[in-house]
């Protein structure tokens, strides 16, 4: 059975979630979106309450109606178990960068914006970056811009942080300031990771490959969560799953 690049990045993120109460998605993340749905699929399969997903931008799975600033308010009160973030740059360190590439004053490069993202990154127990060009160009050894850091000076209260990264080519996991190289994905190596990542990281002496989702995952990812997925990411639920907005 094939699986497709999309199919295998959403089951290693939703591996990573553990067992959690809250999940919530952020816009332009059908991917991570894809995941929290799963990670709740299994979850109904188990007889268990969770957990509760929230997507940015769909009135039918988030429970809030004045949008980022419920999210946020939520967060600050300790009531999402895991985010996700991504951005135009990805140092060694965990800092992400939302700006711009270049002299701040006159960029060569403008990205969207930070958002809330360093305010989530600190007070958001697991948030998991994810980025689907793992290139020298997105994975730097230092962002030009830090929207939202990694790492901070040990008298700055955190609760949350970055626990891994998941790209189209491995996993990282983080801890203490660096990444380390968990898995590389089918087709990949880790010579090829080592090419294409601008900053250092620690790796094992055997790197394992990243495990294929089970039959049971796809069928759940095929089935009940690419519907649920159609409704808010209707072009990427048509392309990976074939599956159509469902009638009102």
């Amino acid at each position: 059975m094939k699986v497709r690049d999309e199919e295998l990045l959403a089951d290693v993120i939703t591996r990573l979630m553990g067992d959690v109460r809250h999940v919530a998605v952020g816009n332009a993340s059908p991917i991570p979106a894809t995941a929290a749905l799963l990670a709740r699929a299994r979850g109904k399969l188990q007889g268990l309450g969770r957990p509760y997903v929230s997507l940015l931008g769909s009135p039918k799975h988030t429970f809030w109606t004045d949008g980022g600033r419920e999210l946020f308010d939520c967060a600050g009160q300790g009531r999402i178990d895991v985010f996700f973030l991504s951005g135009g740059q990805i140092d060694g360190h965990g800092n992400i960068n939302l700006v711009s590439i270049g002299d701040y004053e006159h960029p060569k490069v403008r990205f969207p914006g930070s958002f809330g993202s360093a305010y989530l990154y600190f007070v958001v127990p697991k948030v998991i970056l994810f980025r689907t060009e793992h290139s020298r160009r997105t994975l730097v050894p230092q962002v030009d811009f830090i929207s939202a850091p990694g790492v901070n000076e040990p008298n700055v209260f955190r609760t949350g942080g970055p626990i891994a990264l998941v790209t189209n080519r491995c996993l990282f996991s983080f801890a203490h300031g660096r990444f380390r190289l968990d898995s590389i994905h089918p087709g990949h190596t880790v010579d090829e990771v080592i090419e294409n990542t601008g900053f250092d990281f620690d790796r094992p002496d055997h790197v394992p490959e990243t495990p294929a989702p089970s039959p049971e995952t796809l069928a759940l990812m095929r089935g009940p969560v690419a519907q649920e997925l159609a409704e808010v990411y209707p072009q990427f639920a048509a392309q990976v799953f074939n599956a159509s907005v469902p009638s009102p």
